[in-house]
């Protein structure tokens, strides 16, 4: 937001430096980002002075020259050589003395040299008023008042105008301060705080007064929750045209462009007192005004001469016939004020900040009107804000005011009651401050008080205040304008040492965290917000769950997902498509599921690994990831946190192409496995990823808190190894449970290091070579124990799945 620091003094006398001011408001949470300066003219019309045309000759070598001498109100006159067709003796001329900045129509700086034109001197510049940035006129040079002393610099002559603009980094909760007034408002409680007797000076609107009764339009509000308040008056005979200078110097300092005298004023009351006003020609009014909602589907063409499809819900400002504005957002093109207008409607009104948001989101449009009603402006500001515009439109348009002014509020919205407790202020602060003091800078603040008593004070806040709705607000506004930097910091330390849990959830995260970092995995953040059409991709995922958003932003990011599978794969998809095909990708995060019971936010980890496991280079050949490299991930992630007694399972959900679930009792720890291609087309995924699902919550529970030690076994392992022939189906984990109920006691490894199918096997068959390791901690195994236990293996195993030794 933009404050113009001239037009902030027309509210509060202030004489302190742009730095200062700045500081002030800065410190008041009005942070001010930048300070700039503003010119009306660039530049500034520095060393451009008025001259007085001594002589005026033709050129001897130039038909279209003349060859002047010009007094320049130091005593030496000079030879300036002109092309202008209307220079003439006894003129008085603006010129650009040597030295002198000027610029071009396309805003490129150059500068007033000494120099020569076929052969002739020329000591400056004889100006046109484009050449100055006055006007865009290039017919000849201006022609100044003749009562004009010579040497006058010309920035005098024209009123050029010098100002600082403060740029202010307005947070969303102080729409009070979405105005000059309302900073002015702000800074002088702050003065008021440091001993400054200043006043705020509120615009007079005393000489309001109806000129006749000729133009009457009604107005009809159908829905008072939508349009609170709603005030107009007609004014008859106005001229549209350019506002004067002072008037587009103001828009011009904070950034807009002028229009006209009507539209003009319009804005500079929005940014004068922070009440948007609207204005219609009145002569495209069909009837009365009607204040309502429309059909669904009713085409509506804006200001911006787009044509919008109109919601159920939009307020509009209607006539007889149909909509003419959108309400609180933009105008409609059919009812806007033009060249031609001689009589306007002006609205000014107080809309349900709710509606106005919904509409502008709904319609893509971002106003300065609209960007006010969002926050809350002041209702009981609205008539005294017509009453000011009225007048200024007077002033600058001529005009008569043609009716009373309709003002429909039907029920007033009230200032409200807060209670200040005075120890609770004291222990939010951390410093008790004076009962006087906190007296003081409420009143600064419109804060009245309305009671008084040793425990507090009770308050009436004023309805402008959106954002002081309870104790610790009024605290905070007290705190602000007496000044963070006032208050005193204790010079005692206290500390206290928490006593936490290891399996807090925020450590056992950066345990894995830093774990699968080693591994060569990076952490990813995905949006929570999805498109609903994901649980299309997945039977597991039910439409009745999906937790819709009220007021989404857009389709896309309509509900709150269900997986984050499939935010995972858009991250995938959109590394690929950048060349970065090789990925492995974690992600601690919730899903969010609309249950009969309720609504459901467990937590979850996921995996994702694609591309190569080893990147190709001359040593190595190229080597892509596969399903048992990630398995051991997922094994690495349950050991490391002692999760055990857990069980494999065939993978249940249908995402998965092939996988499996790890269980531990009747609680599914994790589902990982290979991604279906259906659902990786969607994401244009023409590779294979590999997706790992833990659910978190459960995980915590299952952490294994006890730490056994042993001893380093001082007797030697044994390895003995097995190479078995098995039918198809047979899994290695089957083998795996096989070998560990037979021996319980000195069996301390199992590893199946090599998988044979093919050539020479039966059909249905294939080979699992197998290694056994046995070791006593108390002594030396000997051959006849290691036969017996390696006889007794091989027995269970032909009697459980019917494996048998390979020859």
């Amino acid at each position: 937001m933009k404050i113009s620091y001239n037009w902030l003094k027309q509210f509060i006398k202030i004489d302190l430096k742009s730095e200062e001011t700045a500081t002030l408001l800065t410190d008041l949470g009005l942070e001010v980002e930048v300070v700039c300066n503003y010119q009306s003219v660039r530049g500034g019309l520095e060393g451009v002075v008025v001259g007085h045309v001594l002589t005026c000759e033709k050129h001897p070598d130039a038909d279209r020259l003349n060859i002047t001498t010009v007094d320049l109100g130091d005593g030496t006159p000079v030879q300036i050589v002109c092309g202008a067709s209307n220079v003439a003796k006894g003129q008085k001329v603006p010129v650009a003395t040597i030295g002198t900045r000027l610029f071009d129509k396309d805003g490129v700086e150059f500068e007033i040299k000494k120099g020569k034109i076929r052969g002739q001197e020329s000591h400056g510049m004889i100006c046109a008023e484009d050449e100055l940035g006055l006007g865009t006129s290039h017919d000849g040079i201006m022609i100044l008042d003749a009562n004009l002393k010579p040497g006058t610099p010309c920035a005098k002559v024209f009123n050029i105008e010098d100002d600082e603009v403060f740029e202010i980094g307005l947070t969303p909760n102080r729409a009070d301060a979405m105005s000059h007034y309302g900073v002015a408002r702000d800074l002088r409680a702050s003065l008021l705080q440091k001993n400054s007797s200043i006043e705020l000076i509120t615009p007079t609107v005393s000489t309001f007064r109806i000129d006749k009764r000729t133009l009457k339009i009604d107005v009809d509000v159908k829905d008072s929750k939508l349009a609170p308040r709603y005030c107009g008056v007609t004014i008859s005979g106005v001229t549209v045209k350019s506002s004067p200078a002072w008037l587009q110097n103001r828009l011009k300092a904070i950034g807009l462009t002028p229009k006209n005298n009507i539209v003009d004023v319009t804005n500079y009351i929005l940014h004068d007192l922070g009440q948007p006003l609207h204005a219609f020609d009145a002569a495209k009014i069909n009837g009365k005004i009607i204040v309502r909602t429309v059909e669904a589907g009713t085409k509506f063409i804006t200001l911006d001469d787009v044509e919008r499809t109109l919601h159920e819900e939009d307020l509009m400002i209607c006539d007889e016939k149909g909509p003419l504005c959108i309400a609180g957002v933009f105008g409609g093109k059919s009812s806007g004020v033009t060249e031609t207008t001689n009589s306007i409607f002006l609205e000014s009104a107080y809309f349900n900040p709710i509606s106005v948001r919904k509409s502008a989101k709904r319609h893509a449009l971002n106003t300065d009107a609209s960007f006010r009603f969002e926050r809350g402006i002041d209702p009981n500001i609205t008539e005294f804000a017509l009453k000011r515009a009225a007048l200024l439109i007077k002033e600058v348009a001529g005009g008569e005011i043609t009716s009373d002014i309709v003002d429909i509020y039907p029920k007033k919205i009230e200032d409200f009651p807060v209670f200040l407790n005075f120890d609770k202020t004291a222990k939010l602060i951390g410093q008790e401050l004076p009962k006087e003091t906190i007296k003081k800078i409420l009143a600064s603040l419109d804060i009245k008080v309305n009671s008084v008593s040793d425990a507090g004070l009770g308050l009436i806040i004023p309805s402008y205040r959106v954002d002081v709705q309870r104790e610790v607000d009024v605290i905070e506004e007290i705190l602000r304008v007496y000044g963070y930097n006032n208050i005193n910091f204790t010079k005692k330390l206290n500390a206290t040492v928490a006593n936490s849990a290891r399996t807090e959830d925020h450590k056992v995260q950066n345990i894995i965290a830093t774990q699968l970092n080693s591994l060569g995995f990076h952490e990813m953040m995905a949006n929570s917000l999805t498109t609903p059409e994901y649980i299309k991709l997945s039977e597991m995922l039910k439409e009745e769950y999906n937790v819709m958003m009220l007021n989404p932003l857009s389709h896309d990011l309509s509900a709150m997902r269900q997986s984050l599978l499939f935010s995972g794969l858009e991250a995938v998809s959109y590394n690929i498509n950048r060349k970065n095909s090789d990925l492995k990708l974690f992600e601690f995060g919730k899903t969010y599921h609309k249950l009969p019971s309720g609504y459901n936010e467990p937590k979850h980890l996921t995996l994702f690994v694609t591309g190569n496991r080893i990147s190709e280079s001359w040593t190595t050949a190229e080597k892509p990831s596969d399903f048992f490299l990630f398995k051991g991930f997922v094994d690495s992630v349950l050991n490391r946190l002692g999760v055990c007694k857990i069980q494999n399972k065939p993978v249940e959900s249908d995402v998965f192409a092939e996988g499996i679930t790890i269980v531990c009792g009747n609680d599914t720890l994790v589902e990982f496995g290979t991604v279906k291609k259906s659902i990786l087309k969607h994401f244009d995924i023409k590779q294979e990823v590999f997706f790992a699902d833990f659910n978190w919550n459960l995980i915590l529970k299952s952490i294994s808190n006890k730490i056994k030690f042993t001893d380093i076994p001082k007797y030697p392992e044994v390895r003995r190894d097995l190479a078995l022939l098995v039918d198809n189906t047979v899994a290695f984990d089957t083998i795996y449970t096989i070998a560990r109920q037979t021996e319980k006691g000195l069996l301390k490894d199992i590893n199946l290091f090599d998988v044979y199918e093919g050539k020479n096997l039966p059909d249905g068959k294939k080979s699992y070579a197998v290694s056994f390791t046995l070791q006593d901690n108390t002594k030396t195994l000997t051959e006849e124990q290691i036969d017996k236990i390696m006889s007794k293996l091989q027995k269970n195993l032909e009697a459980e799945i019917g494996a048998s030794l390979r020859q």
